[in-house]
């Protein structure tokens, strides 16, 4: 018996995984709550051993119910939202849903979680690497998937960014504010108004730009002392050689 846990603000969603839940043998919907708060509640008091968890929330995230879960159930994530991938990967959740959730893909999601209970010493099927984490970019009419560990740089374009590979760049339809916010800081860092840079990228650097493996770019007066701490405390993430 797999005692479940389902936690969404839209009844509609609710529904919907109360539904595909309904189908399966063997699996029992405890609780179905519209609220993280409650659902913390409820994990202190009752053994759940999944939870299909939203992340959007009013009051108290999906994504901060977990951080604040010393013992947790395994977790099934559902959004709306693709970019939330990375941080999900980091939480090392079980799965990553896309509303509208189709049966297909909530019966691979449901795999994933029986593969994971009759084999507890491998790891969770979902990339909890770095070199594993990607994020969607809107690129044109395309969603297109760009690995993070591909990335050298971002550079911001207006409403618009520009994503550069050691292959290509892409433009896509974002701001670069939104950018630093989602992008794991121990792996990148905003150098300028107008870059954010990958950390393993870094070759070298002084006090007016910093040399990547395929660029040279400035380095703005607001952005030295961030840069500067981080490379002096050691809390980064290099991989290439770093100058003086």
């Amino acid at each position: 018996m797999t005692n479940c846990l389902v936690v969404d603000d839209e009844a509609p969603a609710r529904a919907l995984l109360m539904e595909h839940l309904s189908t399966l043998p063997g699996f029992t919907v405890l609780a179905c709550l519209d609220n993280a708060v409650d659902a913390f509640t409820f994990l202190q008091a009752n053994p759940v051993d999944l939870a299909f968890l939203d992340i959007q929330m009013p009051k108290l995230s999906g994504l901060d119910l977990i951080r604040s879960l010393k013992t947790r159930p395994r977790i099934i994530l559902t959004t709306a939202y693709r970019e939330h991938a990375v941080t999900a990967f980091e939480l090392d959740v079980l799965d990553y849903l896309v509303k509208p959730i189709t049966q297909e893909r909530f019966m691979r999601a449901v795999s994933k979680y029986l593969h994971a209970q009759n084999n507890p010493e491998l790891p969770s099927p979902i990339p909890s690497r770095y070199d594993e984490m990607y994020m969607f970019f809107k690129v044109g009419r395309d969603q297109t998937k760009i690995f993070l560990k591909d990335i050298v740089f971002i550079e911001g374009l207006g409403d618009y960014i520009k994503v550069h590979t050691k292959e290509r760049a892409y433009v896509a339809s974002e701001k670069l504010g939104y950018m630093e916010q989602k992008l794991p800081d121990d792996k990148f860092i905003r150098v300028h108004k107008s870059f954010i840079i990958a950390w393993d990228k870094l070759l070298s650097y002084n006090p007016d730009q910093v040399t990547l493996v395929t660029d040279i770019l400035p380095l703005g007066r607001f952005y030295k002392g961030d840069f500067f701490r981080k490379i002096q405390t050691g809390n980064v993430c290099l991989s290439e050689a770093k100058g003086s």
